[in-house]
Order: C-alpha cells, then structure tokens, then sequence
C-alpha cells in the first residue's frame, strides 16, 4: 500500500471526484501498519470506502479499529466451509482464523452501534469447492454476516482446460467447447469503460489500467513524479485507450478480461 503522506496527497487531489476508494488489490490490506488510519482518512473525506481480506489478521484489536475507521464494506474470503476444501484455494490458510476474524468484527459492530462495516463472505467458486455453494449461504447467515456473494474465477491457460474452472457453467467464466477446449464466454468489444472512470495505484505509486494489470506491466504514470490530473490525461494513458479502441485482443492482458462477463453469482 502507499506510504501515508503519498496517500494522502492522493486523495487531498482527487477526493472532490472520487466517491469509491477499493484498498486491495493483489495483497493482504491488514499487513500494512497504518492501513486503518488510511480506510479513517478517506472516509472523514466523505468517501466509500472498502476493502478485500482474508481475514487471518482480524484479532481484537484490529476489528475494534476497523469498525472505528468508518470503512464501508469488509469483503472476507471464505472459498471452503472446511478446511480441507478451504486449503486447496487458500494454500497455508486456516479456516478457523477467518471464521474467528469475522466473529470480532461483528461483535465489535455490535458493541460500538455501528452500521459498519457491512461484511460480505466473498466464496470465488472452483472446482474443489462449487459442492459447498449451499453451505456457505448456511454459515453467513448462522454467523450473522450481512451477505454472501458467489464470484467466478480468472483462470490462467484455461484454453485447454483447468482442474479450477467449475462443472457447473453458470459459475464459469470460460464455455466447455466439447472438444476437450474452452473459451472466454463474451466477446471483445473494442471499449472498457474502465479507462475513463476508474484505475489502480500500486503500492509504490505506479498507476496501472486496471486490477487485471496484475504485475504493473502497463504502467501509465507515477505518483511520486506527477500529479494525478497530469498523469490522468498524459499521453501514455491516451495512448492506452486509443490502443484500447482501436483493437482490444491487441492487448495481451485484455485478452482473458471478463468486462461483459457475469462475474458475480
């Protein structure tokens, strides 16, 4: 995540038009020392804010702050309802730790009156774990979480195939062809809307297209070195979109992008 004053300086310069503030993207939010202070900031700015765990970070200390930080809406990372289904995504992970997690911040909500954060159970749907849809709409309502959203997975090489992509279609973004290959279920229409409402900004002030840009290999500006309106409208990410327009299969990474595709269940 970004160092603070950097942070800072971003949303100082983009608060009167940003009304959601996502703070994940490809690593664990908790392990950043101030990013509490950070989810307070924003939202004293009158900002959405919300974020993805897994929650093996969520002790006492870190629910109480988390409520008291005015963050909107806690994304938790279930993927299994027992640990030997939970550990074949979640590799290393404990189960036990995320089910602990979510009791403390529901209890500290509780305990503090507070209306937030609202805490969805986010169960991205694979193979060795789609026989447990059921089950995890069981526990989220047992447990007292608000909602339980179901997500369809990327799938790296999934042309021909992948122990990941689930049996059941309606939770697959990739089409069974029958002849033992598969491939992305929408088409590639030469537009996202992306590039003009919303982008990444990675830990060390890179700012990348979208999340899809795992590695930041289309790096369109930096922080450290530039405004965010001078960046914004700069000619590299002109360059992107005309390149996005003009031929969108023409981008490596645009090519296994669900943009069209019914991602949530």
């Amino acid at each position: 995540m970004l160092p603070a004053e950097l942070f800072k300086q971003t949303i100082d310069e983009v608060a009167s038009r940003l009304w959601y503030l996502i703070f994940y993207f490809q690593g664990e939010p908790y392990l950043h020392p101030q990013f509490l202070d950070l989810v307070e900031y924003a939202s004293k700015k009158g900002i959405y804010t919300a974020t993805s765990t897994n929650a093996h970070f969520l002790n006492d200390q870190n629910a109480r702050r988390t409520v008291e930080s005015g963050l909107d809406r806690l994304i938790i990372s279930l993927d299994g309802t027992t640990q030997e289904v939970y550990q074949q995504y979640r590799v290393g992970g404990k189960l036990e730790k995320v089910l602990a997690g979510t009791r403390n911040v529901i209890k500290w909500r509780k305990e503090l009156n507070s209306s937030t954060p609202r805490i969805i159970f986010q169960f991205l749907v694979v193979r060795p774990n789609e026989h447990q849809i059921a089950d995890a709409k069981a526990l989220a309502q047992a447990m007292g979480v608000d909602d339980v959203w179901f997500k369809t997975a990327q799938i790296y090489d999934y042309q021909q195939g992948s122990p990941l992509i689930p049996t059941i279609d309606y939770y697959s973004r990739y089409a069974n062809n029958g002849n033992g290959t598969f491939s992305l279920k929408n088409k590639l229409v030469n537009g996202c809307w992306k590039m003009w409402h919303s982008c990444v900004v990675t830990w060390d002030g890179k700012v990348v297209p979208c999340c899809f840009d795992k590695d930041a290999e289309y790096r369109l500006g930096d922080r450290e070195n530039e405004s965010f309106r001078t960046l914004w409208h700069g000619q590299k990410y002109q360059g992107f979109r005309q390149a996005l327009l003009k031929g969108r299969d023409q981008i490596e990474m645009c090519r296994n992008c669900t943009e069209g595709t019914k991602v949530w269940g």
